[in-house]
């Protein structure tokens, strides 16, 4: 049976459906839809609605294994059945399939496909939920489930592409059954909900979030030794299948169980600390940064994506805008959201054991000991301070042993939690702290760009814009005191290089020294010999933080960086800049400049441009220490 949309389709419109096997209607009526190829290149394009499906993806989907050299021209054909299908154009005289330089588009309206129908019905119903009307945000999420006519695309699931597409649809609709469940079982409803959860469970075995829904509806409907034979079959399986334990949450609501009546869902709250969410305190002066903001978000709450970097020159606010986000998902990620510095107070990094060992305690993850460190503890180091000598050749640096990492692995593939590694030195680092599958997603903060990791999104931060950083100072001295002389402000946060870090340390410098004209800083904060001097507020020294980032540069970009700083305190530098700087020639210089660009000292232009047209940056701030380095 084909169930028409919840929002009905204009007369005439094609109506489809991904959430069972692909099927079209119009006006009530069966349509076909060709050979199986024609199906494929259909659904793939469907499965990616408004969004340029690149050639590639398209080919894989119809020939996995060995396309055919007419494989292009055969897709033409098969798009162009599509663009008969839908009509060469909508309501508003747009083209429906176009192709572009990104690949094949298909435009279509939530009235005509029921993947854009289940997702605008599944964020109402959560926004619902969040504003505490329970009763409308199942309703509304029980709208989007009866969309749902069983495994997505079950009819060309033997295509791998296709199959990758249907995967990433299921995992949303059981994402929403979860929800749905959830809010039931809050309402008191749970026996609604109790047979649909165990058809479930059965399809998905090792899916924690049903299990633990179906365990509550069994015991909120009186059912406790069958709520208690769920928990005590999932152990063993998870023992048996992975060798590991429930999680903490799961065996908490197990505990209660034991001693209690009838259990209701938990309070956000309650399932926050129940999942041991182990986040800092949100950045409460937190300004600007809206678009990357907005982007890292929709990152994170793509299925697709499950690594990304933020990378940045050091006081860019990196660190800030991860929290940022990690704070404002909220339930999604129900098995936590965790927060791991991977530098020590000195700026010297940890080692990946360290590191696997503390997101083992945070996660309650059982990471056997690691070379000689127990994965339980973290190394004690004695503060030092930073100098220009590498670590020594002979120093023992405690490696993530097989088991220790399969450990986590496992763990990652079971559960929906956000990691956000915390100003990694390198990609090495980190490569084994990835997830390889699973839902988990990892937010990366770094002051490089982490080039060597693949697939992965990147973020990059530079200076605020004027405007935000004026915003972000008068947050900290009052907006009074800001109009008071709006010439000076502007000349304060210029003088800091628009980076959040300097800026929120020069607003804490002037919070204190309430007699201090604005003019008068920013007068010290330009003169070059000075700039650093000021920008100290208590323990917080912005040229602690330039020493750190300068510790991790080769020495031989430290030797480069300190040469450039001149010319790029005039306000940038050029090719032929950096070749008379660095007196070299023209390849060894743009192989210094990407070095440099890489490691994340050097800005060059968002677009692309020849290398004897570009301007490169240093950041002010960095240059000035730069040049005490040079000078030294």
């Amino acid at each position: 049976m084909i169930r028409p949309p919840a929002r009905p389709a204009p007369a005439g419109a094609v109506y489809f459906s991904l959430l069972g096997p692909l099927t079209a209607v119009r006006d009530g009526r069966p349509l076909p839809l060709g050979p199986r190829k024609q199906r494929l290149v259909l659904a793939t394009l469907l499965a990616r609605p408004n969004t340029p499906v690149p050639v590639d993806v398209l080919t894989d989907a119809v020939w996995p294994d060995d396309p055919p050299r007419t494989a292009r021209k055969n897709l033409q054909v098969y798009v162009s059945a599509a663009r008969a299908l839908l009509g060469s154009t909508g309501d508003d005289g747009r083209d429906r399939v176009v192709h572009g330089c990104g690949g094949y588009r298909l435009t279509i309206d939530e009235g005509e496909l029921d993947t854009l129908r289940f997702r605008s019905l599944a964020r109402a119903g959560r926004a619902a939920g969040e504003r505490g009307d329970l009763r409308t945000a199942a309703r509304l999420l029980r709208e989007a489930l009866d969309l749902w006519e069983g495994p997505p695309l079950n009819d060309l699931r033997d295509s791998t592409g296709v199959a990758e597409e249907a995967e990433r649809l299921e995992a949303r609709c059981l994402t929403v059954y979860e929800d749905w469940a959830e809010t039931e079982i809050e309402l008191g409803r749970a026996a609604v909900a109790v047979d649909g959860l165990r058809d479930l469970v059965e399809r998905h075995p090792l899916r924690e979030r049903l299990r633990v829904a179906w365990m509550n509806s069994l015991h909120q409907s009186g059912r406790q030794a069958e709520a208690l034979a769920v928990y005590d079959d999932y152990r063993q399986l998870l023992a048996r299948e992975l060798g590991l334990e429930p999680s903490p949450a799961m065996a908490s609501l197990y505990r209660a169980m034991l001693g209690r009546g009838r259990t209701a869902r938990p309070s956000a709250a309650g399932r926050e600390a129940a999942h041991g969410t182990a986040l800092p305190a949100a950045p409460r002066d937190f300004t600007g940064r809206r678009e990357e903001l907005r982007e890292l978000l929709a990152l994170l709450g793509s299925p697709d994506e499950r690594v990304v970097v933020v990378s940045g020159p050091a006081g860019s606010g990196k660190s800030a805008l991860a929290l940022r986000a990690a704070h404002l998902l909220g339930d999604g990620f129900p098995d936590g959201r965790f927060h791991v510095r991977v530098r020590r107070e000195d700026g010297s990094a940890r080692t990946p054991a360290e590191v696997l060992g503390e997101l083992g305690r945070l996660c309650e993850v059982r990471v056997p000991a690691v070379a000689g460190v127990p994965a339980e503890s973290t190394v004690p180091t004695e503060p030092t301070v930073p100098t220009d000598s590498a670590v020594p050749a002979d120093a023992t640096v405690p490696a993530v042993s097989q088991e220790a990492a399969e450990a986590w692995q496992r763990w990652l593939a079971l559960h929906r939690a956000l990691i956000v590694l915390d100003d990694v030195p390198d990609e090495a680092f980190v490569r084994g702290l990835l997830p390889r599958s699973g839902p988990s997603s990892v937010v990366l903060t770094a002051r490089g760009q982490l080039a060597g990791l693949a697939p992965v999104h990147r973020i990059a931060l530079g200076a605020l814009a004027d405007g935000e950083a004026l915003e972000l100072l008068g947050k900290l001295i009052g907006p009074g005191r800001l109009r008071t002389d709006p010439a000076a402000a502007l000349r304060i946060v210029r003088a800091c290089g628009a980076l959040p870090l300097a800026v929120g340390v020069g607003g804490m410098r002037l919070a204190v020294l309430r007699h201090l004209p604005l003019a008068e800083y920013a007068d010290r904060l330009g003169d070059p010999s000075a700039a650093l001097d000021e920008l100290v507020a208590g323990d917080i020294s912005v040229r602690l933080r330039m020493a750190s980032g300068w510790q991790d540069l080769s020495a031989d970009d430290r030797r480069a960086l300190g040469r450039l700083a001149g010319p790029a305190q005039e306000g940038g530098f050029t090719l032929d800049g950096a070749m008379e700087a660095l007196g070299c020639g023209e390849r060894a210089a743009i192989r210094t400049v990407e070095s440099l660009i890489d490691a994340g000292a050097v800005t060059s232009p968002a677009g692309e441009v020849t290398a004897h047209a570009a301007l490169y940056e240093v950041p002010r701030l960095l240059c000035l220490y730069a040049r005490e380095r040079e000078a030294g």
